[in-house]
């Protein structure tokens, strides 16, 4: 092969990969509302495992409670899922109804 001929395919193979790499897909945490969960027991479930101040998450929980749902996050696949468990989990310990779910963006 020629320098000239090595260089295209390099430049090629770059090219090629550059198509290839794609940031990871977001998905979108969703808690659910239901008429048995207490307010407050949702706003500790938003300040506990989406790291919101007190204000935020009482934002979120008043979305959740008139609109039926609301986006809790914004995460890669393997940590939404991880937290949508973790919270559905702590609802289910606590005896409460909660659902929180994962949509791809």
């Amino acid at each position: 092969m020629t320098g000239t001929n090595e260089s295209g395919v390099v430049d090629a193979v770059r090219d090629e990969q550059k198509q290839k790499l794609q940031p990871p897909r977001k998905y979108k945490v969703i808690l659910n509302n239901d008429d048995y969960t207490p307010m407050d027991f949702v706003i500790e479930v938003l300040m506990t495992f989406f790291s919101m101040d007190s204000e935020r998450a009482t934002d979120v929980m008043l979305k959740v409670h008139h609109e039926g749902k609301a986006v809790c996050g914004l995460y890669p696949a393997d940590i939404a899922h991880t937290k949508a468990e973790q919270v559905n989990r702590y609802a289910r310990d606590h005896e409460h109804p909660l659902l929180c779910s994962c949509e791809q963006e």
